[in-house]
């Protein structure tokens, strides 16, 4: 932990205030309808999907929903998108579409439970019943119904440029192919720059991470979900959104499996219930208290218009008493300082960190080493067998498995393997995450063994039979174990890399409790819209790495050197005998 003090003694202090931007804003944040549209964005077009009408939800046969555990609905989340989808300071999945949804199920008569995983791979999982809810503000497009299923729109999403201020992009129309945009992976400003502004964006895992790169200068705009482009922005970032626009296809809903039509119209029900009884206006005024665009509403076309508050009145009060003026922009020392080593953030990171964080990654990577480590003993045996039916399927599963990228793996066995196992794992994917990291680590263990194994010189096996050992013997107690000890640091770094690739579980969709230290680092970056978390998720794993580092560097040169040569010292034996005799 001396890292953390000499990293966070750079911060030049703290006031320790951590802002939890995956909070109900109330109505203080109360914003009107964007007026700076831009011209030339499509009108929202004819509405072709939303149900004319919808069931009472006392006629709903909840036991014919089709849900993966009876009575609950499971959800696949994000929680790097406050104040929409996120995580919060108490660990909860939360935010105004899970809100929302933890309502409808409550109307239903059922339980809910979340998982948090990556928008890239969400819609997959819902395909392939990992989830039977996908909730991540997702706008409804044709593309996307080729793939799911959705549910009525509970919400309405613009969305909006950010720029630099006074900088060169101040408009969509500004934007050409020189123009580095920023926009996060798989989401809808990704298919609108690529698809309708025929532009190539730079793409990102998170929003966080986008907004950090524009404040650097690393791109030139940002094109995001209206509601993070307004959280992210603070005063003094020199940034601001310099236009807006209609998503696509209007409106926002839950994704499910397209052959579940069953649950699509409870969930339709359960929304036009709560947007009756007047729970959609409350969760809506606290998280999104934002003015709907005329002509538009959630639920049915029968859902009765939700009473709201005059946002646009209570904008312009807020603007009011706050005035106009604009902070002086923060110097790019001062911004790195504030967004990388906040030692409020390290504080709060910290408990999270070693509670749930370093548990779960040394479980995971204990786990996969230690199959990882036998299967790769077999592999590196096969491989230099006599026999063509063992090396040759070793020769392929290493190839195979050396390809493809780790990612690949994880989702293949996570979503291939987990709705067989289903019935064993209880749709648990914890632990098929770290069977994929352990099919993965033998390939490369496997080969490190077979390269120690066939460094040994050909001598030993000789003397070995020399003295009368057959050939397994001879191997299994002369030659293997030299090979083993030769390639002790290559296997460490494997065993490292383990670690650092236990990340990629997330994919597969975690319980709260199940997130490892870079999940936990991220989701508290998505509370703050700060990077310091992320950092201090790092110093965690130097703290696991280099100790494991100089502790193989130790044994490696112990078995190389043996113990200190004693041999010229006597013992208190000798020395009396030498004496006796003297």
């Amino acid at each position: 932990m001396l890292l953390v003090g000499a990293l966070t003694a750079c911060s030049g202090g703290s006031n320790g205030s951590v802002t939890d931007l995956c909070s109900p804003p109330g109505v203080g944040a109360a914003a009107a309808a964007p007026t700076n549209l831009d011209s030339a964005a499509a009108a929202a077009g004819e509405d072709r999907y939303t149900t004319d009408t919808t069931k009472p939800v006392d006629q709903i046969d909840v036991n014919a929903l089709g849900l993966i555990v009876p009575g609950t609905i499971s959800v696949g989340t994000l929680s790097d998108a406050p104040p929409s989808i996120c995580v919060n300071s108490a660990g909860t999945f939360t935010g105004f579409d899970n809100e929302l949804l933890k309502a409808i199920a409550a109307k239903l008569g059922l339980q809910i439970q979340f998982s948090g995983t990556e928008f890239a791979g969400l819609l997959s999982q819902v395909a392939n019943h990992r989830f039977d809810v996908g909730s991540s503000s997702i706008t409804t497009t044709d593309d996307r119904r080729k793939t799911v299923g959705f549910t009525n729109g509970y919400d309405f999403g613009y969305f909006s440029l950010v720029a630099p201020n006074g900088g060169k992009v101040q408009s969509f129309s500004d934007l050409n192919a020189s123009t580095r945009i920023g926009v996060v992976q798989g989401t809808v400003q990704d298919d609108y720059v690529v698809n309708t502004l025929k532009l190539d964006p730079v793409k990102f895992p998170d929003y966080n991470t986008a907004y950090a790169n524009l404040k650097s200068g690393q791109i030139d705009a940002w094109v995001a979900p209206s509601q993070q482009a307004e959280g992210a922005i603070k005063p003094g970032d020199g940034t601001s959104i310099v236009q807006n626009t209609f998503s696509l296809n209007n409106f926002v809903g839950w994704a499910v499996n397209k052959d579940n039509q069953a649950l699509i119209d409870a969930l339709n029900s359960g929304l036009d219930a709560v947007i009756a009884d007047g729970t959609w206006s409350k969760l809506y005024t606290e998280w999104v208290p934002r003015q709907l665009p005329p002509g538009w509403k959630p639920g049915s076309k029968a859902a009765p218009a939700p009473v709201l508050p005059d946002f646009a009145a209570l904008a312009a009060e807020h603007t009011q008493e706050g005035g106009t003026g604009q902070a002086a922009p923060k110097s790019t020392l001062t911004q790195l300082r504030e967004t990388f080593l906040d030692w409020g953030l390290y504080r709060k990171a910290i408990p999270d960190l070693l509670r749930t964080g370093l548990p779960n990654t040394v479980i995971l990577a204990l786990t996969s080493g230690v199959i990882g480590t036998a299967l790769g003993m077999l592999l590196a045996i096969a491989g230099i067998s006599r026999t063509r039916w063992l090396r040759w399927p070793a020769r392929v599963y290493t190839d195979v498995f050396r390809g493809l990228p780790a990612v690949v793996i994880i989702l293949i066995v996570g979503l291939g393997v987990g709705p067989v196992v289903k019935n064993v794992t209880g749709n648990n994917p914890y632990w098929l995450g770290a069977a994929a990291l352990a099919l993965l680590a033998a390939a490369y263990i496997g080969e490190i063994f077979r390269s120690g194994i066939q460094s040994v010189e050909p001598g030993q096996m000789e003397a070995a039979r020399a003295i009368g050992f057959g050939y397994r013997r001879a191997m299994t107690l002369v030659v293997i174990p030299q090979g083993v000890r030769r390639v002790l640091p290559a296997l460490m770094n494997q065993f490292i890399s383990l670690i650092k690739d236990s990340s990629l579980i997330y994919f597969l969709g975690l319980l709260a409790t199940q997130r490892e230290l870079f999940a936990v680092g991220r989701d508290l970056n998505a509370q703050t819209g700060n990077l310091s978390p992320l950092v201090a998720a790092g110093l965690f794993y130097l703290v696991l790495t280099i100790p494991l580092t100089h502790l193989v560097n130790f044994i490696d040169k112990r078995l190389r050197t043996g113990r200190a040569d004693t041999s010229g010292t006597l013992d208190d034996l000798e020395q009396a005998i030498v004496v006796e005799r003297g």
